[in-house]
């Protein structure tokens, strides 16, 4: 578990590093580049931008991605703010306001964003309503904002406004133990979210900014139960757990598939938990990404050995099947995993040294190959990220 208790001390600030406040981060400084080569994907590429969080620096990073290479550039970087630790953040679909959660000044800021992409403070911070603001989403109508709130162990919930101005509604919802990663289904029905100190995930009914536990959550998911992922049918949720242990090959890590019942509520999956089935893994991945096409999943960990895993997802069931040769031997990192819009290219987060290692990847075989030149170098680890696309 030392992997969540650095996790839950950085939010305090009583370690130098934040090092799991996870999800889905791109983080390049000036000067330094992503290129990528071919990964068979037959996706229109087409430029676009992104924002990351920088956690030590107080600030956020504007980024410039080439679609028909995947080269990151570094654009603006908002003033560096003492004492915020912003960390999760989501981009209105206008595209014209971003949200980010300050995890130590217990704040959610919000940014305007011009149309070269540059970030303008909007106003003073609005209180969070818990302490430890860390995972942030917006559902599909645009009109609320959720936080998960990690130690107060709650998730608050904000009506948006047609200026943007953030209205807390009610009070926050407990959400057992710190809530960590979250997320809203495509409908905007349903929301969960990880306990990584439970090995849990709560499930939740939302309608109207109304935010309710269901009466079959928490359920258990595994030790350390952190990133999720969803199936591109929503019918299957996947669970990274990377302290668990798997009794018959001695190793620990592995991956939860739940069915996504018509109430919301979650059962486990037949042949649940999956690993890669063989006895040698070195690490336990943290971060879970699908292809834009839905046929491959990837679960990333922090290394060089064993560090990304992939499956393919069987449709009907949504079991994953192990694609041969996986777990591969490649320097990865378990701070986020995502694609880029075109599919052409995924990244990942590294928690120590180089912050972001880049792959292509065979849309046939999903065996990664990692891009010329990664891992690059961040300088500090990475938040999160959201692309504007």
């Amino acid at each position: 578990m030392g992997f969540l208790r650095a996790a839950r001390a950085a939010l305090v600030n009583e370690c130098g590093i934040p090092r799991i406040l996870v999800a889905i981060v791109i983080v390049v400084l000036a000067g330094f580049s992503v290129s990528c080569g071919n990964s068979g994907s037959t996706a229109a590429a087409h430029s676009h931008l992104a924002y990351v969080t920088l956690p030590q620096r107080g600030s956020v990073l504007l980024l410039h991605i080439a679609g028909d290479t995947g080269v990151i550039t570094a654009g603006a970087q908002t003033p560096q703010v003492v004492d915020t630790t912003p960390t999760g953040l989501a981009l209105l679909a206008s595209k014209k306001l971003l949200y980010v959660a300050n995890s130590r000044a217990n704040t959610i800021s919000i940014f305007n964003v011009a149309g070269d992409g540059t970030l303008a403070l909007n106003g003073t911070p609005t209180p969070a309503g818990g302490s430890g603001p860390n995972g942030v989403a917006i559902d599909p109508s645009g009109k609320y904002l959720l936080v998960t709130n990690n130690l107060s162990n709650n998730v608050s919930v904000f009506s948006i406004d047609a200026s943007g101005v953030l209205s807390l509604v009610g009070s926050p919802v407990p959400a057992n133990a710190s809530p960590t990663e979250i997320l809203i289904t495509p409908t905007g029905q349903f929301v969960y979210v990880t306990n990584p100190g439970l090995g849990m995930v709560t499930s939740f009914t939302f309608s109207d900014g109304v935010l309710q536990q269901m009466p079959t959550s928490p359920l258990i998911s595994g030790a350390g139960a952190f990133g999720l992922a969803l199936d591109g049918s929503g019918r299957f949720l996947y669970v990274a757990n990377p302290s668990a242990p798997n009794p018959v090959l001695h190793t620990t890590g592995n991956v939860s598939g739940f069915n996504i019942l018509a109430d919301g509520s979650l059962s486990p999956m037949t042949g649940s938990p999956f690993t890669p089935g063989t006895s040698s893994l070195n690490s336990a991945p943290t971060a879970l990404t699908l292809d834009p096409t839905g046929k491959f999943i990837y679960a990333t960990a922090t290394g060089s050995s064993s560090s990304i895993w992939c499956f393919t997802i069987t449709p009907t069931n949504g079991q994953l099947v192990t694609v041969t040769n996986s777990p591969f031997n490649l320097a990865a990192g378990g701070l986020f995993a995502l694609f880029d819009p075109s599919g052409n290219y995924f990244y990942t987060g590294t928690q120590t040294g180089n912050g972001i290692a880049g792959f292509t990847y065979d849309s046939s075989t999903g065996v990664p190959k990692v891009i010329s030149g990664s891992p690059f170098s961040t300088g500090t680890p990475p938040g999160k990220m959201v692309l504007s696309e």
